[in-house]
């Protein structure tokens, strides 16, 4: 009679807990991204395919048999985020991360930037603002460095004969010449020159305005002769008009000859004509020297004329040669593209200015004429636009003001509308100008000459069992070039780790130490790539027996003996 034992309960349990644990291991991985480890399902990095994350294998390079996890060099604040992408299906940006490096990091593990939270879209889309700004900046030229010689090679079409060697003459004095008087920042003596050119604008501009006051002007008087009641001539002085001293004629003649000069020499040397020519500054610069010579020829020749006074309103163009300054100062570049920059909300202010104008001209109109009212001033409804104009933006001359009660209130509505209407496109423009300033002085802080980034080293390819001088050679003592007493294929004392040389004892001679060495155990520690490459030991002549020990143990100690002596 066979006895069969009864299956224990307590055994199965255990064992069904055990499969159960042994299974759930299995589906998890470990991820080690920049030193931190993550621990997720299988499953889990599956709910996303087409990623970097849902194709891992045990054959991938970044694959560590014995930590059984995946390595990443990559950031870890960002694939946090990443992970949680896969865990909950939402992306959310991390504020301490800029926003170039989060869109590389999501490049890098395959997703799209597209799919960020909306709770987050407004931060994570400001470094791309950010990087329109900068863009404009550099538009704006705002660098007040010197450049280089091969910069501005570079920038006058001359870089193939500067690597030659070739210029000529002209090709070398181009650039300085244009350096000279279009970047006064470039050299001393551009400085100068940019002093002497911002001196002649504010002197042409102070005499622009001084020859039009009274006592700056000289009267013109005509003799006229008469003939009196009883027959007798008579003379009388009449005063027709005033002129300027001429004076103003010279300091306009100077001023004009200097700009004429700065002109010409800018021209001849611009890197490119066509730019040159349809750049706005330079165009009210030459319209405006244009201006002095057309006053000259028609003071010249069309004196006579009866409204001859007409043609000097055209040489009012030439105030606008305060532009000009926009090359001297950068906070006038800055500010004349706030204005571009903030184009569609001063496009949207004027709309609604003009939309209130005229409702409340027309409703003002008719609340005047409701009730008895014989001093209206609002006769018709183009004079109510100039009055809700003036009122809309809390100018109020008072030339033109409502008189009946209604008229009041509709006049007390037009104010409040306009400080509202002014009130909500102002502060789009002053963080524009806030944000042009700031990036504008942080670049002049930050260091023009940045540290350079050296490549990263190739790591040594793994050698085989068996080739000298790898740090896993299995040769005998002295196999190789380089080995060193305990024969581990040129690796030697240095080579050894700590764990190495605390398993040596002072007592086992250079046999013991080889055979330490070459260890499984070591060998791994040593280098990683062979964990999954079975170590093998090849016997090189007979067995090692005890004898040989004892042999050598005593050799070690008559040795040990003679150097004691």
């Amino acid at each position: 009679m066979t006895y069969i034992p009864k299956k224990n309960s307590y055994y199965s349990r255990s064992h069904t807990a055990m499969n159960l644990i042994n299974m759930d291991s299995e589906n998890r991985v470990v991820l080690n991204v920049g030193g931190i480890r993550h621990e997720t399902y299988k499953a889990t990095l599956k709910k996303i395919p087409a990623t970097r994350l849902s194709k891992l294998t045990e054959a991938l390079a970044n694959y560590d048999p014995l930590l059984n996890e995946y390595f990443f060099d990559r950031h870890p604040g960002v694939f946090a985020q990443v992970l949680n992408y896969y865990r909950t299906g939402k992306l959310h940006y991390p504020t301490d991360v800029c926003g170039p490096l989060f869109e590389e990091e999501l490049e890098f593990w395959g997703l799209d930037s597209n799919q960020v939270e909306p709770c987050c879209w407004m931060t994570y889309t400001q470094h791309r603002d950010t990087q329109e700004t900068l863009a404009v900046l550099d538009r704006l030229d705002l660098d007040t460095e010197k450049p280089s010689e091969e910069e501005l090679a570079r920038k006058f079409g001359f870089e193939d004969d500067y690597y030659k060697g070739t210029l000529s003459w002209w090709q070398e004095t181009k650039p300085r010449i244009w350096s000279l008087f279009d970047e006064p920042y470039s050299s001393n003596a551009a400085k100068i020159i940019g002093v002497v050119s911002v001196f002649f604008i504010c002197i042409s501009i102070l005499s622009f305005c001084l020859k039009t006051h009274p006592d700056m002007r000289v009267p013109y008087v005509r003799n006229n002769s008469v003939q009196t009641a009883n027959g007798s001539s008579g003379w009388f002085l009449e005063k027709t008009q005033t002129n300027a001293h001429i004076a103003f004629f010279y300091i306009e003649c100077v001023c004009n000859a200097w700009f004429t000069f700065e002109i010409l020499v800018r021209f001849i040397s611009s890197p490119n004509k066509c730019d040159f020519i349809k750049s706005s500054v330079n165009i009210i610069d030459y319209i405006a020297t244009l201006s002095f010579y057309i006053d000259l020829v028609l003071q010249r020749f069309a004196s006579h004329l009866e409204n001859a006074d007409i043609l000097e309103f055209f040489s009012i163009i030439r105030i606008m040669r305060l532009f000009k300054l926009t090359r001297h100062s950068s906070g006038l570049k800055i500010l004349i593209q706030t204005f571009r920059a903030s184009a569609k909300e001063l496009t949207l202010l004027v709309f609604f200015l003009v939309l209130g104008i005229v409702i409340f001209a027309s409703l003002v109109y008719y609340a005047e004429r409701i009730q008895t009212n014989p001093h209206n001033d609002f006769n018709s409804i183009p004079l109510g636009l100039w009055w809700a104009l003036v009122t809309m933006t809390t100018v109020g001359y008072g030339d033109m003001v409502p008189k009946t009660y209604i008229g009041m209130f509709v006049g007390a509505l037009c104010a409040l509308a306009g400080v509202l209407t002014i009130a909500l496109p102002v502060p789009v423009i002053v963080s524009n100008f806030a944000m042009y300033y700031s990036h504008t002085q942080a670049r002049a802080k930050l260091p023009k000459k940045r540290r350079r980034v050296l490549p990263v080293e190739q790591p040594r390819p793994p050698r085989l069992p068996g080739q000298s001088g790898g740090v896993s050679g299995c040769g005998t003592p002295g196999s190789g070039p380089n080995s060193g007493p305990m024969g581990s294929g040129g690796t030697g004392p240095r080579r050894m780790n700590n764990k190495t040389k605390d398993l040596v004892s002072p007592k086992s001679g250079p046999i013991g130490a080889s055979i330490v060495a070459m260890s499984p155990r070591t060998m791994l520690d040593l280098n990683p790539a062979l964990a999954m490459v079975k170590p093998t030991f090849e016997s090189r002549g007979p067995p090692i027996t005890s004898k040989d020990f004892k042999d050598t143990d005593k050799n070690t100690t008559d040795a040990s003996k003679k150097n004691f002596l």
